[in-house]
């Protein structure tokens, strides 16, 4: 036997997988090389893992692994080889074993070569290894050729194993050959051919072995593919082919640029099939000469390059594009041109976020590429211009990409994981920005590294650096592109690097960002507020006086205002934009200057004039009594016609949108001077225009509502408040109740403020209230006239059901030329329903109706494998697929024909008349008369198959003749008694059962059936007797022969008796089956099928697939001709699939699989049912496979029955897997719809389902149009790292790819790179690559691998695993579909009209974005779960609706919208990724394609599922992200220029949809407050008592009607009112009555208002300090209970710490109110606030369950003691320590600004106030207003201090060692304490309403000490202060803990309070009769 012995080390030339030393392979019979250790024994092959690698070797030698497990058993030692040649490649891979895990792997492979080597040896069947290897080689080749041209699905399998397998053994082969030294004979073929016959592909095999595969045999795809494989005429193509055996132009381009191998295979893919989509599209008939189209490449052109065009005119630029006029190179041109552009945005990495940058590379590399293409010289070398980067296949990445990736890299890190000012680091924007300027070509091409764009320095750095400003020629701006190149551009190449800096905007932390972003909304609100105000104070009868000359100045005077607003927002803009001044045009700092002055001169001349001209008029009359009359002027109103006339040339192009558009976007310096004072030169949001429908709509939107706001502003706002304020100056108030610091301050200033701010907050508020109203007025009209809600019951189903093949043929049903659909539903009427007749349906109406009933079925199909109905249900809602339906005849499914036979039956009965009457009254019931008319049929048909003897078929026909007679006589009532009918259905059910159970040993049961039936007809029900019966008698008697007499020998024998006479069981027919169970349920359904299918969800979904029949959506086209689109859901950890331990898991007191089964029980039991029919078919198939022991059988079923139930708990969680089934249902409804447009009769009979089995040629053809159409990747980005530390959720995915094949998973792979120095030592580096695999013979076969520059994740993670994969994703189409979305197969089935929508005429620009309704379905359990749903359902309906018409401002917000893909590949992507400010990383996507003149709109026909979070904790992290995100948002550059560049009314949208909702929100709170605190100050002031008393104001009540409008904010009841417009619209408006009742009745109103606050606190928190992040939620159902330190942690600064402030607040203001206020007004003012205090304050209570639980309540109170007790320290998290918890609750006043440090502590001096205006109320105060009092009661505050201090040195040096001495000296200081107050209360008069008082004025001083002191930590941490601060705060915190557990701890003791809570909470599912104590109780009963 020959041995694998070591040679010497082989020197080859040639590049190869093995290193230049390597072991070689060669033959020796004496010695072997390894002993065997399992010499003398039988082997047993097990397989070695080959899954399990270090990450550095699975690209390299995973596939020998697999191949040798793959033929172990057939191929012993040809898998021994692999498995050795695998070792080899490890070990010159990593000699040293540097990398992690590789010595371990090499061992354990090492030591199974050894046991296997003696073993395998016995085992070759050839005499040498060389000879082994090329037999099995050859046996892989012969199959792969003989079965290589079949489509059957099992032999395509075998062929890719066998492929796979071939191209390892090639590879092996040829390294074995040449390590042997052994030349290939001449029929083998090399190792690189081989491999390009075997390459892994995604979609298209382009290798030779794939030219058999279906796709290929596509026309469009031949097409497609010969125009990239023509190189014709291209320069180099020598060179090329000495590198490449087969050319196409992406090879050249790979050759000539130094792209990657991967990345060009995948771009190569990527363009064919957009070629190939495009073209068939394009071509309206069959082209005879199979050549790519010229229009289609057109348009991709056109599509490509918009972008660039548009930015080379913006930059005065020729575009580099240039095209030959000879048709022929011009398609090649452009193929190269759009070639060359999507491989530089496939390597581009993170610099896809930057589309401008990859327009200046693009724009270079194409000049390069025409250079080459014309043999272009260049005038500097006199060479033919070459590429500048031209190398190997990494050039591109190491010269173009990595360069600019580190500088994002690095200015990243500047970001300080989100904690650094933005305006110290550049984000995404700002470098691609840079590219916006002609400065951008100083960096030349080649890059100069050593410009400013790369320097990444801090300004620290370059602080004090003389800043050297480079001055560009004017005329360089004119210079053609090449001249950059070609010439480069002089500069001081010595000269020191600057960091550039921000680029056009700096985000900047500040509440006036909202003023500039919006600074003509807020000027436009300010000046109607001064304008109302002063028409108030004049008093004005009517409006028409305003015109007076005296009222008519005093308005104008708005205009002095509006000049300082000006000149405050031109002040802001330099402010804000001065660290951008360096990158800013300098036309635009000219233009921020002059416009300063400007302002300041008109804030100058208007007061001038005003002051000059007042009361000055010049008067003119009008003659012939005009209505004008006189009118008069003033110098001052002449000066304002002049300050106004800009604002008149932004009216009229405002009236006349194309000119503004036009101006905008043009070049000429006419136009650019006209813009250049409104607008700075930016590329982005030019030509933003809509139409002029559109804006008239939008315009008379918002002057409806602001006319509605103004008017209610005025006269219950303002009007009402101007006596009053008058009254409040006329009075003089000297005598004050404290110590007054401003005395000399006249006409009560103090007074009029505290009543006016809160008054002018709600004005600018209230207009939130406003749009709300009209939202629900707009949005219900528009709903309500596209057919929103059309079909809401299952009543209204049934009575529509008769028009739904119409309306499905309508719209899902591609149309053909010159159709006509009139006559269908003609036939459709009921009176038509006459099966005998002829319906005269054209063919293709009646190919429309197959198609509806195939679809149907195939939906209630999909119905039962989701488990949502039963068998029975299924089978009484399919309609029956039978020969009739192409003849038009239908037979109804039975849940619509429920009980009307029986209530047919019971009207006949008890009928009296003439047939003719009881026919009319049958007919016009058309399902009525449908189910007489087929059972007639039915029972008919059975006999007819039945009975088979001669005699009986005569004696039965006879009988249906004589019935048949009497119907066209019309004397059926007179000859048959109808009455015995029920009898007779009776009797035909016994029958139709035994004929179903189809058991031999029943026929003598069947032939008493038959009898009695026969019997009843013929005795009991023939009236007048049978004529047949009769007949035959007479023959009898007649004697005519024996032969008669023998015939009717039936007196002997009876009928049906004889065993030849019936044909039981029945002939083995699926049709005459499904007819008889048919027949059987027609005769057994009753009244119960009204209720069928009785699922909730089944009910919903079946209702809106019809309603969305009958609503407007673009005609479908076919398969082959519609838009290809792909699904790219992102995914990071979240779950995958729940694993059988999660399932069983009783952490949280019950196992997920019990929680599941009690919320769906009836989805539970049709699960169970489905497995007991599928264990029965296995067992039927079992018996067959004689060789599998019962053990293993037992085995198998029992793990299959575990993966089913793990695939029905996770379809009902929010896991990958339900998102990857929903998708899926895509591809399944494209499948079948290609399916209808392709099959003939004969398959639509035999069935969708059959197809694979019995038609291999029909499935290839459906399978391959597919994959044309749709693809769907899931972007694991862990996937690798899961894979390699045997995560089981990786397994998970893996088998997520083989269930579903078609499933695509890019993940992003890091391994360490060893770099091999020729001094130094090998070292190595991390290496990060874009891999892209698919699921082959059971593997994860990877298919591309594109290198990246480094980390994807340097921004915001979800954008760039989005971005990493989108290279990936195919089609024109891209929707974003997050994790924890669902589909479903009937909504699928529109997605060939959500793609029309993209060519369909939607105005002045086509859609970019495609926004589509969701349906939340995490809804039906919790109360909270059922108030987020509902509120996230109106968003996701009425208000998108609104936003994208007519308000023209829908973005995209995280839902599952449809992306123009090549759009948004030209334009940055569909998001954004900068650090925390791109949080809300979607939404930007939207103001991004907006910005770009892209066009975002909404459809409702279509829905998708989404799942929402359903605790109180998860939705307040959710809410709480989102108002992190919209904070973000406010400081963006996005949102300035979206509010400055829309016009006024689509701002305002802008405004109140976005931003504006939150900011609403915050001001509705402050508002609370300013009106507490004024009222506070009031009252302790005396101004209040003052004024009402001695002044006697009794109508200051006015003021209390004007702030009774915060009532309805708190309690949510006007934001919430589009909620029930939806409801109404879709559920019926009595539903939704009811609903939002029940709503209140479980403390919604809590819910909202709670709700309120946190979108207040945190998007207040972040615009002022940052610290926005992503907060994750947690997608897992959660109805279980959160422990009280949860909540605290969760709610003490958002919500508790404000609500004990009001309550405080408002325990003072009625404490000191009480003796000159009536109790009638504190009620009526203060109501709404008591009830927000205590929502704040114990909402999370109320909504946790099991919150009353005495248990729980004393296990929380353990828990607490341990929080606040424990120390915390490094490592410690904050859920186990305070100490931990509230040095990460103030983290963000570490990093905040100065600023915010001021106005932090500002906002802290309001918690003094109580101190200084309470210890004047002091009775021990002795009514002394002197300042001394204040200052007595800081030293009172001292001691306390010292007090504390005291205790805490006595616990630190006592507490341990003298125990009893501490004790001691605490009683000290208590008895201390009580004796100074005793001795207090006798001396001073101090009475127990002191010590009162003295709590509400010291505690909130303290809190503020402590704020002060957070605020000022890093100048007192290391002192006594921060220690003591610490201390206090505990204090306080353990303090606060303890009055909120309290309550709670004294309701749990009420046993009725935990049942009403949990009755309140759960209510839903009370009502869906769920068993939620079980849940609650968990491990009670479970």
């Amino acid at each position: 036997m020959a041995e694998i012995v070591p040679a010497e080390p082989i020197q080859e030339s040639t590049s190869s997988a093995a290193s230049t030393s390597r072991r070689a392979y060669t033959t020796n019979n004496e010695t072997p090389f390894t002993r065997s250790i399992t010499y003398g024994r039988d082997h047993v092959p097990e397989p070695f893992d080959s899954e399990k690698l270090p990450v550095t070797l699975i690209s390299e030698i995973q596939r020998f692994l697999r191949v040798a497990n793959l033929i172990e058993s057939e191929e012993p030692r040809v898998a021994y080889l692999c498995r050795f040649h695998a070792f080899e490649v490890a070990h010159n891979l990593d000699r040293n074993s540097n990398c992690r895990g590789v010595r371990q792997f090499k061992t354990s492979l090492l030591q199974r070569l050894e046991q296997d080597e003696e073993v395998t040896l016995r085992k070759r069947k050839e005499r040498t290894d060389l000879r082994e290897l090329r037999r099995a080689s050859l046996e892989y080749k012969n199959f792969i050729i003989k079965h290589g041209g079949e489509s059957n699905l099992e032999n395509r399998e075998r062929l890719t194993k066998a492929c796979i397998i071939a191209s390892v053994l090639f590879e092996v082969l040829d390294t074995v050959s040449r390590a042997a030294g052994v030349q290939a004979p001449a029929g083998s073929v090399s190792s690189d051919v081989k491999s390009e016959l075997f390459l892994p592909y995604n979609i298209l095999p382009l290798d030779q072995g794939g030219i058999h595969h279906a796709i290929m045999l596509l026309p469009e795809i031949e097409v497609a593919v010969a125009a990239v494989r023509d190189v014709h005429g291209l320069p180099f193509l020598e060179d090329c082919l000495k590198q490449e055996a087969t050319l196409d132009l992406f090879k050249w381009l790979q050759f000539c640029f130094g792209f990657q191998k991967g990345n060009v295979a995948n771009q190569r893919e990527h363009l064919i099939l957009l070629l190939a989509n495009t073209h068939v599209r394009q071509t309206q008939k069959q082209v005879l000469v199979p050549k790519l189209g010229d229009v289609a490449v057109d348009e991709l052109m056109k599509r490509f390059f918009k972008n660039y065009t548009d930015w080379c005119k913006f930059l005065g630029r020729k575009s580099n594009i240039r095209v030959p006029y000879l048709k022929q190179e011009a398609q090649q041109y452009k193929l190269l041109y759009i070639g060359l552009y999507l491989l530089i945005w496939g390597e581009a990495a993170n610099l896809r976020f930057m589309p401008e940058c990859l327009c200046y590379i693009f724009h270079h590399m194409a000049y390069e590429l025409h250079s080459m293409l014309t043999g272009a010289v260049s005038m500097t070398t006199g060479e033919k211009v070459m590429p500048a980067y031209q190398g190997d296949s990494e050039s591109f990445l190491n010269n173009v990409v990595c360069p600019v990736y580190r500088v994002i890299s690095k200015e990243a890190e500047k970001n300080e994981n989100g904690t650094a000012d933005q305006s110290t680091w550049r984000n995404y924007d700002d470098l691609n920005e840079f590219f916006w300027s002609p400065d951008c070509f100083q960096i030349g091409w080649p890059m100069r590294l050593d410009h400013d764009f790369f320097w990444v320095g801090s300004l620290n750095e370059v602080k004090g650096r003389k800043e050297k400003a480079f001055v560009a020629n004017p005329e360089d701006n004119k210079k053609d592109a090449n001249e950059d190149e070609e010439m480069g551009i002089l500069v001081d190449e010595k000269r020191e690097n600057k960091w550039p800096g921000k680029t056009n905007f700096v985000e900047i932390r500040s509440f006036w960002q909202i003023f500039r972003c919006f600074d003509r909304m807020w000027c436009f609100f300010i000046l109607s507020l001064q304008a109302m105000i002063i028409m108030a104070s004049h008093d004005l009868e009517s409006p028409l006086q305003v015109f007076d000359a005296t009222v008519l100045e005093d308005v104008m005077s708005i205009f002095i205002t509006s000049a300082v607003l000006k000149l405050v927002n031109a002040i802001l803009d330099i402010i804000f934009t001065w660290k951008a001044r360096c990158t800013i045009d300098p036309n635009q700092s000219l233009k921020h200057a002059l416009r300063v002055v400007v302002a300041m001169m008109w804030t100058i001349i208007l007061p001038i004039y005003y002051a000059s001209s007042r009361r000055k008029y010049t008067c003119y009359s009008t003659q012939n009594g005009s209505w004008l009359g006189e009118w008069c002027y003033s110098s001052y109103m002449v000066a304002v016609a002049f300050y106004l006339m800009t604002n008149a040339v932004d009216m009229v192009l405002f009236f006349v949108p194309v000119v503004g558009k036009y101006i905008e976007t043009s070049n000429y310096r006419i136009c650019m001077f006209l813009t250049w004072w409104t607008q700075p030169k930016l590329y982005v949001g030019r030509g933003m225009q809509e139409s002029q429908v559109s804006l008239l709509k939008y315009t008379i939107f918002w002057l409806l509502l602001l006319i509605s706001k103004f008017i209610f502003s005025y006269t219950f706002e303002i009007k009402p408040l101007i006596s009053p304020t008058r009254q409040i100056i006329a009075v003089g108030v000297k005598d004050y109740d404290w110590h007054e610091l401003f005395p000399k301050v006249k006409s009560n200033a103090g007074a009029i403020a505290a009543i006016w701010a809160p008054i002018v907050l709600v004005y600018f508020m209230d207009a939130q209230i406003w749009y709300s109203v009209y939202c629900s007025v707009f949005g219900g009209v528009y709903g309500i006239l596209h057919h929103l809600g059309e079909i809401r019951t299952l009543g209204m189903l049934r009575s529509r059901f008769y028009s739904l093949p119409e309306a499905f043929s309508a719209r899902l049903v591609p149309p053909e030329a010159k159709d006509s659909r009139n006559s269908l539903m003609n036939w459709l009427v009921p009176l038509t329903f006459q099966f005998q007749k002829n319906f005269h349906l054209s063919e293709r109406e009646k190919s429309n109706i197959v198609k509806f009933v195939l679809v149907w079925n195939q939906i209630i199909s999909s119905f039962r494998e989701e488990d949502v109905i039963s068998d029975r249900e299924m089978d009484l809602m399919k309609i029956p697929v039978l020969s009739e339906l192409f003849s038009g005849r239908v037979y109804w499914p039975i849940f619509l024909l429920a009980d009307k036979l029986s209530n047919a039956i019971s009207i006949a009965r008890d009928f009296e008349g003439k047939d003719e009457v009881l026919l009319r009254t049958i007919k016009k019931d058309t399902y009525m008369y449908m189910v007489v008319t087929e059972c007639y049929e039915s029972l008919r048909y059975i006999f007819e198959i039945l009975v088979v003897g001669d005699l009986e078929r005569r004696v039965i026909s006879g009988i249906l003749a004589e019935i048949e007679e009497s119907i066209q006589r019309s004397t059926l009532l007179k000859d048959l008694k109808i009455t015995e009918l029920p009898v007779l259905c009776a009797k035909c059910i016994t029958l139709l059962e035994l004929l179903i159970e189809g058991n031999e040993s029943l026929h003598n049961k069947v032939v008493l059936a038959i009898q009695d039936i026969f019997e009843l007809v013929t005795s009991d029900m023939m009236l007048n007797g049978s004529r047949t019966l009769e007949s035959l008698e007479a023959h009898l008697h007649s004697g005519e022969g024996e032969e008669v007499a023998e015939l009717f020998s039936w007196i002997e024998t009876p009928l049906f008796a004889s065993k030849h006479s019936i044909h039981f069981p029945l002939p083995d027919s699926d049709s005459l089956l499904e007819k008889t169970k048919r027949f059987l349920l027609l005769l057994t359904v009753k009244d119960e099928a009204l209720d069928i299918p009785t699922n909730l969800e089944a009910r919903r979904r079946i209702s809106f697939f019809a309603t969305s029949l009958f609503m407007n959506m673009p005609s479908a086209p076919k398969v082959q001709n519609m838009l290809s689109f792909s699904v790219l859901t992102p995914h990071f950890m979240e779950e995958v699939k729940f694993s059988k331990k999660e399932l069983n898991s009783r952490k949280q007191g019950v196992s997920i699989l019990f929680y599941m089964k009690k919320i769906f029980p009836d989805e539970w039991e049709n699960f169970l049912e489905r497995m007991e029919r599928e264990r029965i078919d296995e067992s039927s198939d079992e018996r067959e496979r004689i060789d599998e022991s019962s053990d293993e059988r037992e085995r198998r079923r029992r793990e299959i029955e575990e993966e089913e139930e793990r695939n029905w708990a996770s379809f009902r969680g929010q896991t990958l897997s339900r998102t990857v089934r929903g998708m899926m249902y895509l591809r399944k409804a494209l499948k079948l719809q290609a399916f209808l447009d392709m099959a003939e009769e004969y398959d639509i009979l035999q069935g969708y389902d059959a197809i694979e089995r019995e038609n291999d040629k029909l499935s290839a053809e459906l399978e391959a149009l597919a994959d044309m159409k749709f693809t769907h990747v899931v972007s694991c980005q862990i996937y690798g790292l899961q894979k390699t530390t045997g995560d089981p959720q990786a397994q998970d995915i893996l088998n997520l790819m083989i269930r579903y094949p078609s499933l695509r998973v890019a993940y992003v792979e890091e391994k360490e790179e060893i770099t091999k120095g020729e001094i130094t030592p090998d070292r190595t580096r991390k290496v990060y690559s874009s891999i892209l695999v698919k699921a082959v013979i059971g593997f994860d076969q990877e298919v591309y691998r594109v290198k990246l520059p480094g980390p994807p994740n340097i921004g915001e993670g979800k954008p760039e695993n989005q971005n990493h994969s989108i290279i990936f994703t195919r089609g024109e189409a891209l929707q974003a579909i997050d994790m924890n979305q669902d589909n479903y197969l009937e909504e699928a089935l529109k997605m060939r009209n959500i793609l029309q929508e993209f060519l369909k005429d939607h105005g002045r620009r086509p859609p970019t974005i495609l926004g589509m309704r969701e349906h939340i379905f995490t809804g039906s359990v919790s109360s909270l779960a059922w108030f987020m749903s509902y509120q996230e359902t109106s968003f996701v309906t009425i208000g998108q609706r609104l936003l994208a018409n007519p308000l023209r401002v829908r973005f995209h917000y995280g839902h599952p919208d449809v992306f123009d893909r090549v759009f948004h590949l030209t334009r940055g992507g569909i998001s954004k990724a900068s650090k925390t400010i791109n949080l809300s990383e979607d939404v930007f996507a939207g103001f991004n394609t907006t910005l770009r003149r892209g066009h975002v709109t909404y459809l409702e026909y279509m829905q998708v599922g989404k799942g929402r979070d359903v605790g109180l904790n998860q939705i307040s992290k959710f809410e709480a992200k989102v108002a992190n995100g919209n904070s973000e948002q406010t400081i963006s550059r996005d949102m300035y220029r979206l509010g400055h560049r829309f016009d006024f009314f689509r701002m305002l949208s802008c405004y109140f949809t976005t931003v504006g909702f939150y900011f609403n929100s915050l001001i509705s709170v402050i508002t609370i407050y300013v009106f507490l605190y004024g009222q506070l100050y009031m009252v302790l002031s005396g101004l209040q008592r003052a004024l009402l008393v001695e002044a006697k104001l009794q109508n200051i009540k006015s003021l209390e009607t004007a702030l009774a409008s915060q009532s309805f904010i708190q309690l949510g009841l006007l934001t919430g009112l589009p909620m029930i417009i939806e409801l109404g619209l879709e559920r019926g408006y009595l539903n939704a009555l009811k609903d939002f009742v029940l709503m209140q009745l479980q403390l919604a109103a809590v819910f909202f208002t709670f709700s309120y606050g946190t979108k207040s606190h945190y998007y207040g928190r972040t615009i002022l300090h940052g610290g926005a992040k992503y907060r994750p939620t947690g997608r897992k159902v959660v109805v279980f209970h959160a422990s009280f330190t949860e909540n605290y942690r969760l709610y003490s600064r958002s919500h508790f710490i404000k609500g004990f402030e009001l309550l405080l607040l408002l325990i003072v203001y009625d404490l000191f109110r009480r003796s000159y206020e009536s109790n009638m007004a504190y009620v009526l003012t203060t109501y709404a606030i008591w009830f927000m205090s205590f929502t704040w304050l114990f909402a999370p209570f109320l909504f946790n369950p099991s919150g009353f639980d005495w248990g729980k309540i004393v296990d929380d109170w353990n828990d607490w003691n341990k929080w606040i007790n424990q120390q915390g320290g490094i490592g410690i998290q904050q859920d186990k320590s305070w100490q931990s918890w509230w040095n990460d609750e103030q983290a963000h006043l570490c990093h905040a600004g100065l600023f915010s440090r001021l106005i932090e502590i500002l906002l802290s001096l309001r918690f003094f106030l109580y101190q200084y205006g309470l210890v004047y109320h002091l009775d021990i105060s002795g009514g002394t207003k002197s300042f001394v009092v204040y200052v007595l009661s800081w030293v009172f505050i001292a001691f306390i201090f010292l007090l504390v201090k005291m205790l805490n040195i006595g616990r630190r040096f006592l507490s341990a060692n003298h125990h009893l001495t501490f004790r001691l000296f605490k009683a000290f200081l208590f008895l201390g304490v009580v004796a100074t107050i005793i001795a207090l209360s006798i001396v001073c008069h101090l009475s127990v309403r002191d010590l009162i008082v003295c709590c509400l004025a010291f505690l909130p001083t303290g809190w503020g000490l402590i704020l002060v002191g957070q605020v000022v930590r890093p100048k007192i941490e290391g002192t006594g202060l921060w220690h003591f601060t610490r201390v206090f705060a505990r204090a306080y915190d353990f303090g606060m803990g303890v009055v909120l557990f309290a309550p709670l701890a004294a309701l749990a003791w009420l046993p009725i309070i935990s049942a009403f809570q949990t009755r309140f909470l759960f209510n839903e599912a009370f009502s869906r009769r769920l068993q939620i104590q079980p849940i609650l109780a968990g491990k009670k009963n479970h």
